[in-house]
């Protein structure tokens, strides 16, 4: 067997293994469009998950706006969400330009201090959380999950956003002091702007991460309409039976936005994360 003849099997190979890869990933999907259009009855006379109803039952993603309440999560979510990510990236991308371009002590181990933040398991801080929150009156309010989601996040975002501005020449700095630019200057105006690929790595990650948080938001938040997307649609779940066709339906449309932040953001993505490894 020649050298061409093995790197035509190679490639055979490496096409029927990624077509497996991907089939596996789409057959949890099909299975969710397919359960979200069937009906209660049908749901339960025992066909196949993979089989497509005769009748499709739309009024299920009516249900899970109208029976559901979708529409109010949905809107909570965004507002928590449209909020919390931006605030984030301001304050990581300060952090990660101190850290990389001014002249202070200790930069590796403040650094180090910011990533013992990933370290700290996310159930140890509840019981402190719901503790300190009924004090100060913050259960139950949009601020109250923004500065938490803010404080859980921030490590992960000083090491992308660090990673990247390291990867960013130093004699941009030094053009920008010549032509009289202040710190401030250089951050907002050259650093920032080059820096596009790493913020829109940021939102779509963070973005996905806040939308989909349930564990945080199922301690602070009690009250049903301040709920947000992943505990309001544990409320279409009933107690003795759950109808699976509105809650996959309910599932499906609260997808809607991660699609459209992935969409306009996505060709920066693998730049941005490339960028952030490099250091």
């Amino acid at each position: 067997m020649n050298v061409k003849s093995k790197k035509v099997i190679k490639k055979v190979l490496l096409y029927v293994i990624l077509f497996a890869i991907s089939i596996i990933w789409v057959i949890p999907i099909f299975t969710l469009i397919a359960t979200a259009i069937k009906g209660k009855a049908e749901f339960y006379m025992g066909t196949s998950l993979f089989s497509i109803p005769e009748n499709i039952a739309w009024s299920n993603f009516l249900n899970a706006f109208t029976k559901g309440r979708l529409f109010l999560y949905m809107k909570n979510d965004l507002i928590v969400s449209c909020l919390k990510v931006p605030l984030g990236i301001v304050i990581e991308a300060m952090a990660a330009f101190a850290l990389t371009r001014l002249n202070i002590k200790h930069k590796t181990g403040i650094f180090i201090f910011f990533l013992i933040g990933m370290m700290l398991p996310l159930q140890t801080a509840l019981v402190p959380i719901n503790v300190v929150y009924s004090k100060l009156g913050l259960l139950n309010t949009y601020s109250g999950l923004i500065f938490v989601y803010i404080g859980f996040g921030i490590s992960f975002g000083i090491l992308i956003l660090r990673g990247f501005f390291s990867s960013i020449p130093k004699e941009l700095d030094d053009a920008a002091y010549i032509d009289g630019c202040s710190k401030w200057h250089l951050f907002y105006r050259i650093i920032i702007p080059v820096s596009k690929p790493a913020i829109a790595t940021l939102i779509i990650t963070d973005f996905l991460a806040t939308w989909n948080e349930y564990l945080l938001a199922s301690v602070i938040i009690n009250d049903n309409s301040m709920k947000t997307v992943p505990t309001g649609i544990l409320t279409f779940v009933g107690e003795h039976s759950t109808d699976y066709g509105y809650l996959c339906a309910g599932v499906l449309i609260s997808v809607i936005p991660i699609l459209i932040i992935y969409l306009l953001f996505q060709r920066y993505f693998v730049e941005g994360m490339a960028g952030a490894v490099k250091s």
